[in-house]
């Protein structure tokens, strides 16, 4: 589905990109710290990496205390707050890929992201709930943090969270 051209405008939140330049470091300048990746819950790897590019699984939003953060977005779970899952999710995909590749450093593009969204038949937001998502990795990785997407809706999720998103990333 193409998004509005106004959603694509420059000057929304995205094209105030960081410069290039050390993803580790801009991790450090704003005070974030990548959660510890957990082990798989079923049979499956966290990553694998296939010449320059490293595929993600899917994975949820996991809250500083190790919770997952859980619930259907357009009834128990806000845009708002599904945004934040989202960002959650993101940072536990960020933390994924340094354990698979060293440091986040060796990131080349941010190449393509699947955002799924466990949401009621009636909501129509998961790009906005997705941005999450998408928002830190440009935040994280400038315009190396640009990436193909995809937004759907699920009707459930694993263990019941709100969003969940898998990436793909191409690395030096």
């Amino acid at each position: 589905m193409a998004a509005s051209a106004a959603a694509l405008a420059p000057g929304r939140a995205l094209a105030q990109a960081p410069a290039a330049g050390s993803a580790e470091q801009r991790l450090r300048e704003r005070g974030i710290e990548l959660p510890r990746s957990g082990a798989p819950v079923a049979n499956y790897v966290p990553a694998v990496r296939t010449g320059n590019l490293v595929y993600l699984a899917g994975t949820g939003p996991i809250r500083p205390d190790g919770t997952f953060a859980t619930g259907k977005v357009g009834k128990d779970v806000s845009v708002e707050e599904a945004y934040q899952h989202a960002r959650l999710t993101g940072l536990v995909l960020l933390s994924a890929l340094r354990g698979a590749v060293g440091s986040l450093d060796a990131v080349t593009r941010v190449v393509k992201v699947l955002g799924m969204v466990n949401a009621v038949p009636e909501f129509t937001d998961h790009p906005k709930v997705i941005n999450g998502c998408s928002d830190l990795f440009v935040e994280i990785f400038g315009d190396r943090g640009r990436h193909a997407r995809s937004a759907v809706g699920m009707g459930s999720l694993p263990f019941g969270i709100s969003v969940e998103i898998e990436a793909i990333f191409e690395v030096a």
